[in-house]
């Protein structure tokens, strides 16, 4: 069994040199472009335009005159120098960004202290900005994974468990609603940062989890993403040291990302927790995650994300699957679910009483689950209940349950680890 996990692509991945170069500049350094062009010019819509006519710029003039030296800046000076002529040739467009950036001003405040003098990288900036209280929680979030953290709709609509086009529609609404209050992009006071930290906090962990287990295309990890929600999430710790869910989030990143070279094999296929080669986790991550885990449980009741840390410590600590600490992952499980309660946290804890009291046990609970509509789309509930059933000998049962996740897997690698059990199952049924 597996534990559960719970940016635009402008240019084809693939083709000519510098082709795949856009898009690999582009990934890289969405965020970072994105970011500092609304901060520049403290309008959302215009910086994803012009983002948009530099990437296309950029597949014009790189075949033709190579890739630059610093492709990342060069992005930059052209996103800009189109920001200007737009703003030069819109007089209206250009008089409402001044009144945003007036009020910006009368309502600024000193950034927060930091020992570079504020927060240090312009993403975190606008993560905190962009989590702001006149918009809704979800909205916030869903508006800054999709424009400042770079995953696509369908990305973030699977992070909340929606469809896509209910996601288009909300990130739609959070823009709507950015414009008409006149909501300002600043970083925010020293105040304001503990009632934001949340919002932060679940953007940072959903751009890990795609990382961790991407929503779609030919590779099960996007390692580059996860590392990226580290890195930021290391400068998160240092920032705010006193918050102990900073420190829990931190820790359960690393916990989780210590295996991501045994999840894998050769050929990029799913190698399950119970067939991983420990001795390829790094632990070096698992003993500063587990450092991390004391900080965020102590001085205090708990929060979900030292909880879900906690969880991570167990596994990584055990020598194997069958010497984990199987009660002490489900009484976790039990806290996380009255601190946090969802779909993906009960799909989860089935799984971890399968592995305590057996999988007749684990399936009740996952049937309990079926009529919950969130999960109509998440593959690993599937997936979770085809495996029980083929445990407890079912075969043609667990053959449809495995049908239906073949449906829902959005990864080669998923998609390719279910067929594997069913022939596996047409197998032992002859």
């Amino acid at each position: 069994m597996d534990e559960g996990a719970t940016g635009p692509g402008a240019a084809p991945e693939d083709g000519p040199p510098a082709v795949s170069s856009v898009a690999s500049v582009f990934r890289e350094e969405h965020g970072r472009l994105l970011a500092s062009l609304v901060r520049r010019f403290g309008d959302l819509d215009l910086a994803e335009e012009v983002t948009s006519d530099a990437i296309e710029a950029a597949l014009v003039h790189w075949p033709v005159d190579g890739v630059p030296a610093r492709p990342g800046a060069w992005l930059l000076t052209t996103a800009r120098r189109k920001a200007v002529d737009r703003l030069r040739r819109d007089q209206a467009y250009a008089a409402r960004l001044a009144v945003l950036q007036v009020e910006a001003d009368r309502a600024g405040h000193a950034p927060p202290a930091d020992v570079d003098g504020g927060l240090p990288d312009e993403r975190l900036q606008l993560f905190f900005t962009c989590a702001h209280p006149a918009l809704g929680a979800e909205d916030r979030s869903a508006l800054t994974l999709r424009c400042l953290a770079g995953l696509t709709t369908p990305e973030v609509a699977r992070a909340f468990l929606v469809p896509p086009t209910t996601m288009a529609q909300r990130i739609v609404r959070a823009k709507k609603k950015i414009r008409e209050a006149r909501i300002p992009f600043r970083v925010p006071g020293a105040d304001e940062l503990p009632e934001r930290l949340p919002g932060v906090l679940q953007v940072l962990y959903s751009i890990f989890t795609e990382g961790y287990a991407a929503c779609s295309g030919p590779r099960l990890q996007r390692i580059a993403l996860a590392e990226e929600a580290i890195r930021l999430a290391r400068i998160l710790h240092r920032l705010l040291p006193a918050e102990r869910e900073t420190a829990g989030l931190l820790a359960l990143m690393l916990l989780i990302h210590a295996r991501r070279e045994a999840r894998t094999g050769p050929d990029g296929e799913i190698v399950l927790l119970d067939e991983q080669d420990r001795g390829r986790w790094d632990t070096a991550m698992i003993e500063e995650g587990t450092r991390l885990v004391v900080i965020a449980l102590e001085g205090g009741p708990p929060g979900p994300y030292g909880v879900q840390a906690a969880i991570a410590a167990l596994h990584d600590e055990a020598d194997s699957v069958a010497a984990t600490d199987w009660p002490q992952i489900v009484a976790l499980y039990d806290v996380l679910q009255a601190l946090a309660p969802s779909p993906v946290v009960a799909v989860n804890r089935a799984a971890a009483v399968a592995m305590r009291d057996g999988p007749e046990a684990g399936l009740a609970l996952l049937d309990e689950l079926a009529d919950e509509p969130r999960l109509r789309a998440y593959h690993p509930y599937a997936t979770a209940r085809a495996d029980l059933l083929h445990r407890l000998g079912r075969h043609a049962e667990a053959a449809e349950a495995y049908r239906e996740a073949l449906g829902l897997a959005g990864t080669e690698p998923e998609r390719a680890h279910v067929r594997r059990r069913l022939d596996e199952i047409e197998r032992d049924s002859r």
